[in-house]
């Protein structure tokens, strides 16, 4: 009925239907079926025709009136609406885990925002299953999947967890029963130990008292890098100390569960081209990352 509507307000302004046909880009017969179509269901005739072209109709007049400055409101709006999604210029919002989105991500940030400067990034960092609605976000990256079948939720990649200590550690475990005597540190998440071999699968749980536990892993990485113990942690909180020789691999034929790492949005929601962008680009940065093993 709006498209009918829209019909009628420019017939009226045009006082022709061959000049709305070619305005709108239709034929003159179906100009006239819809403006027909319209009178039908308000169940009034609001254009006289004429050789001379048309007319309104009292009825006619007053409905323009009415509807005229409604109308062009609407259009407004979709025409902002229609930029807000499709201009580059603008704000994006994720929601991110606070442990990967400080410090494994810092890298993409930095480029993100070079890259594109007109893109307005608002992250928010959380380890709790924040809801998009309620936190207005476009976006969220997440570890583990949500129970919320009205979100599309769409795999990415693992993050693997494993055993790594100060290489100064001594002595430094090189088997399970000298993993369970040494001294452990904990991020709250990762106090139970759950290991398994790479190769032949063989798994086996280490359930200990720790000498040191946190709720934020970037605490217990700081404690193993200065010798107070093992940690098991996720690669990616780990990869650069590694790297660096301030961490090393405990026992590396084995490793912890895998972080299941999530792209997530709003099913319902169209994303705008910003958003899209941003959720491309963080994906293919971290299927190129050692940390990351992508699907």
């Amino acid at each position: 009925m709006l498209d009918d509507l829209k019909i009628f307000i420019v017939a009226a302004e045009t006082k022709s239907l061959t000049a709305t046909a070619d305005k709108l880009g239709m034929t003159i017969a179906t100009v006239s079926r819809r403006i027909a179509s319209l009178e039908n269901t308000l169940g009034s005739v609001l254009l006289h025709r004429s050789t001379k072209g048309l007319t309104l109709t009292s009825v006619g007049e007053s409905y323009y009136r009415e509807c005229a400055e409604f109308i062009e409101a609407l259009d407004q709006r979709i025409s902002d609406l229609d930029h807000t999604l499709n201009s580059l210029e603008g704000e994006v919002k994720l929601l991110a885990p606070t442990n990967l989105g400080a410090g494994p991500l810092d890298e993409f940030w930095a480029y993100f925002t070079v890259q594109y400067p007109q893109i307005s990034l608002r992250i928010e960092l959380s380890n709790h299953f924040e809801s998009l609605q309620d936190k207005q976000a476009d976006l969220a990256l997440r570890s583990g999947q949500s129970s919320n079948l009205s979100l599309i939720q769409r795999k990415v990649g693992e993050i693997q967890g494993i055993l790594v200590a100060s290489p100064d550690l001594t002595p430094f475990p090189e088997t399970i029963e000298q993993l369970e005597q040494s001294p452990s540190v904990a991020g709250q998440l990762f106090t139970d130990w759950h290991i398994t071999h790479t190769d032949n699968g063989k798994k086996h749980s280490i359930l200990k008292t720790h000498r040191h536990t946190s709720n934020d892993m970037r605490i217990a990485v700081n404690l193993a890098k200065h010798g107070q113990g093992v940690t098991l942690l996720p690669e990616s909180l780990v990869y650069h100390d590694i790297q660096q020789g301030h961490l090393k691999r405990v026992l590396p034929d084995w490793h912890g569960r895998n972080r299941e790492i999530y792209m997530v949005w709003a099913s319902r929601r169209s994303l705008s081209v910003r958003a899209k962008l941003l959720r491309d680009e963080l994906i293919t940065f971290l299927q190129q990352q050692e940390w990351f093993h992508g699907v």
